[in-house]
């Protein structure tokens, strides 16, 4: 295991003028609490003994339920422990984390089912919230199913209005299509050699970026 770099007084202080606690200053540094403390311990403060203690804010003073660093979400792993208020956030967003991060599986835990879509390399899943609230994003309350065990063990997929919409017979398209193709399936498609400006320029790709 890698050791943990170093923190300098001038990281160190850079991280206090973005947070509300020391916590929170670990977060911001991507390092542990005990390392974060450890550093920040030996470095002198003007107004303390040092800036571990006068970072202190053991009443929480000015924090919310989950920090939001110039707007970024809250730690995967809060969210996945139940620490963490969502409501606020993309699920769509969350789902991609989650399986970057290796958290979540990218295949049905029913039939194994992982076939991605060739043009862009998409995968039908969904995402189940096991007890059906999809406030509770704690990691064992959540699996991935296919379109077909979504449906038969959760649910319709679509409603009404949206299968009305896929009944009406419309034209067919014989021009370029454009495909919204998110961070996650990007990388993928870099994996198949397919991230080239030709290659973009063929399958007519619309980034979200």
């Amino acid at each position: 295991m890698p050791k943990a770099k170093p923190l300098t007084k001038e990281l160190i202080l850079a991280a206090m003028a973005k947070t509300k606690s020391n916590m929170a200053a670990a977060r911001y540094l991507n390092c542990s609490y005990v390392h974060y403390k450890k550093w920040a311990k030996l470095y002198e403060s003007e107004t303390h003994n040092n800036l571990f203690d006068q970072h202190l804010n053991q009443s929480g003073k000015g924090i919310p339920k989950f920090l939001r660093q110039g707007g970024k979400e809250p730690a995967l792993l809060d969210i996945i422990e139940g620490r963490a208020n969502t409501s606020s956030f993309s699920p769509d967003r969350i789902k991609h984390r989650l399986l970057t991060e290796g958290y979540l599986e990218e295949k049905c835990a029913m039939c194994d089912f992982q076939e991605r879509r060739v043009l862009d390399y998409k995968m039908p899943l969904l995402i189940h919230f096991k007890d059906n609230n999809k406030k509770n994003w704690k990691l064992d309350n959540l699996e991935m199913l296919c379109y077909n065990h979504y449906f038969l063990s959760v649910g319709d997929i679509f409603n009404d209005k949206q299968i009305e919409q896929l009944s009406v017979s419309r034209p067919l398209n014989h021009g370029k299509s454009d495909w919204e193709v998110d961070d996650y399936h990007l990388e993928r498609l870099k994996e198949l050699g397919l991230d080239g400006e030709d290659d973009e320029e063929e399958l007519n790709i619309i980034s979200r970026l």
